[in-house]
């Protein structure tokens, strides 16, 4: 992602489903009660409470996005791999610290809490921005992530080249900070979203959790 916008961060149309049959489902009940998932079950449960879900799309954006992880966890197990482990923006001892931090709420629904406050200056409208992000599900599986592309998202906050509830995020924080964005539905994928393969697609109108770091701004930089 240089300094256009990535097509995961805006709604795309919905993919192909495939059907399952009644025994491919008995057989994966059984296998998902011997799966070790219970570190992602926890963590979807938190997101959930973070989230206050009371809409049934909500509701059902959640079921979505366990059901991913439940059909991911199976599938390493049955190949004998470890668990995913990809590169995230907080880490366990982050996460921890995070139960402690206060929850903001703007007048839109987005939710935020921050990782750290930065230093530097806040991003005026229409100025550049560099970040980095890791865009999840509810349950905490990652869908897409700039960190796993090893490249700096570069994009013009607040002109609507990203998704309404990152835009409305990054505008308040400042250069050297790193904040996680609870989004609900409306200010996240209208239409849903159709990931990359073996990520989890993400439901219409379903929240989502961004964690970002806003790393500088290169307009304002260039002034100084």
């Amino acid at each position: 992602m240089a300094s256009s916008p990535s097509s995961t961060l805006l709604p795309l149309a919905s993919g192909i489903h495939q059907g399952i049959s009644s025994d491919k489902i008995r057989s994966l009940v059984v296998r998902c009660m011997n799966a070790n998932i219970s570190a992602k079950e926890w963590r979807m449960k938190e997101y959930a409470k973070e989230f206050n879900l009371t809409g049934r799309r909500e509701m059902i954006g959640l079921i979505c996005g366990m059901s991913s992880l439940v059909i991911d966890a199976l599938d390493a197990k049955a190949a004998g791999l470890p668990p995913e482990d990809k590169p995230r923006l907080c880490d366990d001892a982050c996460e921890k610290e995070l139960e402690n931090v206060p929850m903001v709420t703007t007048e839109s629904g987005l939710q935020y809490k921050d990782i750290k406050v930065g230093g530097g200056p806040s991003p005026p409208i229409g100025f550049q921005v560099a970040a980095n992000y890791v865009a999840m599900v509810p349950s905490g599986q990652i869908f897409d992530s700039s960190l796993e592309k090893n490249q700096l998202y570069i994009f013009r906050v607040g002109s609507g080249q990203v998704i309404k509830g990152l835009d409305e995020g990054i505008l308040s924080m400042k250069v050297g900070g790193k904040r996680r964005l609870y989004i609900p539905g409306p200010l996240a994928f209208p239409k849903g979203l159709t990931s990359a393969p073996g990520r989890p697609r993400v439901a219409p109108n379903s929240p989502v959790v961004f964690d970002v770091s806003l790393e500088y701004i290169p307009g304002l930089e260039d002034e100084e």
